[in-house]
């Protein structure tokens, strides 16, 4: 049995701007390709499968017409779950229709564990897996809020959570198995920030559970997984070395600073409940290059893509960096005019030698694109001239808060 695990597709997402479903559709061509070629029997998505709450009507047409062109594969089943960037109310709604063309879909954590505990059976209707599928579990979902609470007291209750979370599922999974008689494998899923987990700059990955992130250890997780299908980090990688719990990694770059990685999917072959794991390696369907550097450095390697600019193909889009010691003033003039008659597209231009202005280091050239939303608090407690050891307390309340926004459901009222 094969299973094909992948997740963070972000379907709709922009950068600085440009529309991306071209790239989106071919890797969902690709996608469906891989999974004809390789026999892939299940299909696992852990979560963000969309960039927002409330996706475009492109964004949606891509999805379900994937979903479709899926029912009609060798593949027999796919497992969707929601991530921190999905609407559970949204990927909920055609849960039952979607049933029909076994899609499953676990949108969000519900009273009743036994939900999210799935039964998957083969053409002759032979149980031959079992997937816990847990979605990113909210806040609300994992503990109670009490008054006068600590942030250790949060911290805590939230880690807590989670475990209880997949003791319960993975306990319902052990029992589902000795009352089939089945040796069956049981994989188990997740959108989550692991300890140690590997990460980007500008990647846009949120900090799901506020102060906490470094003790969401492989420890919670039940050892009756024989696989754990992650979700929402971006960079490919295994969860505490282990070759059995993974992060698939986003399918194609959600910004420059992935440019340089190998994207890729996962293959999990199975023979009994024992798992082994392949990378597939994703295509580039859009070429993306951060070029940083003083002025003849950009220029020499934008000489270099233009030689290598296949006219057949989207040309690269472009990130430059300019941190020379020369102050060039006309540096977009320059760099549209290096660029001129090649298929090169320069998306975004960052000039670290304008001189620094409003809240202390903000530049000319930049944007609110470069900063996160700590970043903004942080600049406005150091302009109002908050004390140092007051603003610890108070940027973890306002994480907080933010936190709570991004969980709202907007599909939901």
């Amino acid at each position: 049995m094969n299973i094909l695990h992948t997740s963070d597709w972000h379907l709709g997402r922009t950068l600085y701007g440009r529309k991306r479903y071209e790239e989106f559709a071919a890797f969902l061509d690709w996608l469906l390709k891989t999974i004809n070629q390789r026999d892939i029997g299940i299909l696992l998505v852990a979560g963000d499968v969309f960039d927002t709450s409330a996706p475009s009507h492109r964004a949606q047409e891509l999805y379900y017409r994937f979903l479709c062109r899926v029912a009609a594969s060798p593949c027999r089943h796919v497992v969707v779950v929601a991530g921190n960037h999905d609407s559970p109310s949204f990927l909920n709604a055609p849960k039952e229709l979607l049933k029909a063309l076994n899609v499953h879909v676990v949108g969000s954590s519900t009273a009743s564990p036994e939900d999210e505990v799935l039964v998957l059976r083969n053409e002759q209707d032979d149980p031959e897996l079992i997937v816990c599928a847990v979605p990113y579990l909210r806040d609300r979902d994992i503990r109670v809020a009490e008054a006068g609470e600590s942030v250790e007291d949060k911290e805590r209750k939230i880690i807590e959570g989670i475990r209880t979370h997949y003791a319960t599922v993975a306990a319902l999974a052990e029992q589902k198995r000795e009352e089939l008689g089945a040796d069956i494998p049981i994989v188990g899923t997740g959108h989550l920030f692991t300890a140690g987990g590997q990460t980007v700059d500008g990647d846009g990955v949120r900090e799901l559970y506020v102060g906490s992130l470094a003790q969401v250890t492989a420890g919670i997780f039940p050892a009756i997984f024989d696989y754990l299908a992650l979700g929402h980090l971006h960079v490919p990688q295994k969860v505490g070395g282990s070759e059995t719990m993974r992060y698939s990694g986003s399918p194609l770059p959600m910004g420059f600073g992935e440019a340089k990685q190998q994207k890729s999917v996962c293959q999990v072959e199975f023979k009994s409940t024992a798992a082994s794991v392949q990378l597939i390696d994703v295509p580039v369907f859009q070429k993306l290059e951060r070029i940083k550097g003083d002025w003849d450095g950009i220029r020499s390697r934008i000489i270099e893509l233009s030689a290598i600019d296949d006219p057949e193909r989207p040309g690269f889009w472009l990130e430059v960096i300019y941190d020379g010691t020369e102050v060039i003033g006309d540096l977009r003039e320059r760099l549209e005019a290096a660029v001129s008659g090649t298929h090169m597209e320069i998306l975004r231009i960052r000039n670290n030698r304008i001189i620094d202005r409003v809240l202390g280091q903000i530049h000319e050239e930049e944007t609110l694109d470069d900063l996160n939303v700590n970043d903004v608090f942080e600049r406005c407690l150091a302009v109002h001239e908050v004390p140092e050891d007051q603003r610890p307390e108070l940027l973890r309340a306002y994480q907080e808060t933010v936190s709570s926004l991004y969980e709202d459901d907007v599909q939901a009222e």
